[in-house]
């Protein structure tokens, strides 16, 4: 796959704080990677070995790790670097590679994606949709098309909830309908199989 699951930090990670991997971030990341390969040309590897690893430090609490309290506290170099790490995600081999394969076939799809959302969004250019909406609709339509063991809704879901923390104010209810319509067409064309757990309606 051509990927680096190695961390190479640019940055410093912590050492006393670490967060778990789970699907959800695991698609978050993905969108990042894209977004970071479609902007720079930087090929998705390179840049998956630093993106995938890594919740990086806003400032803010997240996922229950809070940052500390240092007001009024003469740090040593270490604390300093500590505080300004980035927080080091354990992963479950299995969710590296959902992502992995992800990421490829979102880009060796790309142009089919894209008919896919235009014949849909009949009265939008693709230029008017925000480029997070695009690629989270391109994981969404891979996903129902490769992944068998993902439930529809869930795909949808997710690509709608995503879009609410990281798009614009409208992204979740333009996601919804555009994806309940391309996967309707998907179902009706004979193009989605499902099994297992995939086969749940919710």
């Amino acid at each position: 796959m051509g990927i680096i699951t190695e961390q190479e930090p640019v940055f410093p990670l912590s050492k006393t704080k670490k967060v778990k991997g789970h699907r959800r971030r695991a698609r978050e990341k993905v969108m990042q990677i894209l977004s970071a390969h479609e902007v720079s040309g930087t090929p998705w590897g390179k840049i998956f070995s630093h993106v995938f690893f890594r919740e990086f430090n806003t400032g803010e609490s997240e996922d229950g790790v809070e940052q500390a309290d240092v007001s009024g506290k003469l740090l040593t170099q270490n604390e300093i670097a500590e505080i300004e790490s980035d927080i080091p995600i354990e992963w479950e081999e299995i969710e590296i590679k959902f992502a992995a394969e992800l990421i490829e076939n979102v880009l060796k799809m790309s142009d089919y994606l894209d008919d896919v959302i235009k014949q849909t969004a009949q009265n939008w250019e693709l230029s008017r949709i925000a480029k997070i909406d695009r690629l989270l609709m391109h994981m969404a339509i891979v996903e129902l098309l490769k992944c068998p063991e993902i439930p529809p809704k869930v795909s949808i879901n997710e690509a709608i909830d995503i879009a609410k923390k990281y798009s614009t104010d409208k992204s979740g209810l333009f996601i919804n309908g555009l994806l309940d319509s391309i996967y309707d067409k998907l179902r009706d064309d004979g193009l989605i199989t499902k099994t297992g757990r995939g086969l749940k309606e919710d």
